[in-house]
């Protein structure tokens, strides 16, 4: 052995997703882009919190972070890439005061808190690719607005870390919770 082996913990990863139109075109694109280049299809989302795997206390946690929380407005930065898996392509997003506050609430309510930074993004694609063609995808993606409301706040248990296909198949939405105006 290498030393190197990694172990996956399950965990639970808060997030907030977006609304329509923005749902429905992410939606499309991420399952274009899992089509052309054989990756796992998921739902656009941005993390926004990542803890231990407390599945009975997540209705609880979304419910009371959800609770005066009006619909969050995130202005789009830019298409990026990394060689990181589950940023292999995707959308920066600006952090503001509402996300940040929802995150801190996030933190303030749950225990056995992994280390997680919030770097708002929503991903567009998880595939192990070389540098060049990320770079030309990245250049490649055009969208049509410069703004998304994310109006929804899901709970989903997963590995940790998320490092291939399968991982992303394994996700689980366990709570669901609507933010309101």
């Amino acid at each position: 052995m290498n030393g190197k082996l990694r172990r996956t913990h399950t965990a639970i990863a808060y997030w907030v997703t977006p609304a329509e139109p923005a749902h429905s075109f992410l939606e499309n694109m991420i399952c274009d882009l899992a089509r052309r280049y054989d990756a796992p299809v998921f739902e656009p989302h941005v993390t926004i919190h990542v803890v231990s795997n407390h599945v009975e206390a997540a209705e609880k946690v979304i419910s009371q972070a959800a609770f005066g929380c009006e619909p969050i407005e995130l202005k789009l930065l830019d298409v990026r890439h990394s060689g990181e898996f589950t940023k292999t392509l995707f959308v920066q997003l600006a952090l503001n005061t509402e996300l940040h506050r929802l995150n801190k609430i996030m933190r303030s309510d749950v225990q056995n808190s992994f280390d997680y930074r919030l770097e708002p993004h929503l991903s567009l694609l998880y595939k192990k690719m070389l540098i060049l063609a990320r770079r030309r995808l990245a250049r490649s993606i055009k969208l049509p607005f410069s703004e998304m409301i994310f109006d929804s706040i899901k709970a989903v248990r997963c590995p940790l870390p998320t490092r291939n296909r399968a991982d992303v198949e394994a996700w689980r939405i366990v709570a669901t919770k609507s933010l309101r105006r």
